[in-house]
């Protein structure tokens, strides 16, 4: 079947699309929200991170973004921390890394189950296609 470019980017925004609503169901026992989720992975990944950095990562403004790290101080998951200058850093709290642990199991089935249908090749053969697709970050 040939596929028309526009139809293939229609088709990864309806999986994004999807990803997040049966993400967002997924971690609400939880009670976090994606984008809190998503926080405690990349803060995972990249300790004392910077709040411009985190709004990159997650992709939210500097304004939102620390809105954002506000709550989730306040609720225990995150602690800010001074760094040099003015900066600013976060870090997990041992709740936080607990729900990021406990949201990844739940992350990983969600993902799992869209992708149960293709081959490791065939998955492996999409990863390849989108890296290409996606080509180098213009902003790095």
């Amino acid at each position: 079947m040939k596929y028309h470019p526009g139809e293939v980017s229609l088709a990864v925004k309806r999986l994004q699309h999807r990803h997040h609503r049966a993400l967002s169901r997924a971690l609400a026992p939880l009670s976090l929200s994606l984008v809190q989720w998503d926080t405690l992975r990349h803060l995972h990944r990249n300790p004392d991170a910077s709040l411009h950095d985190l709004a990159v990562l997650t992709f939210q403004t500097d304004q939102s973004f620390g809105s954002l790290a506000t709550r989730m101080a306040e609720r225990g998951l995150i602690e800010r921390v001074p760094g040099p200058g003015r900066a600013v850093r976060h870090r997990l709290t041992e709740k936080g890394a607990r729900l990021r642990a406990e949201g990844q199991e739940l992350v990983d089935q969600v993902v799992e189950s869209s992708f149960r249908d293709l081959s490791p090749a065939q998955i492996d053969a999409l990863g390849d296609l989108l890296a290409i697709a996606l080509g180098p970050d213009p902003t790095a």
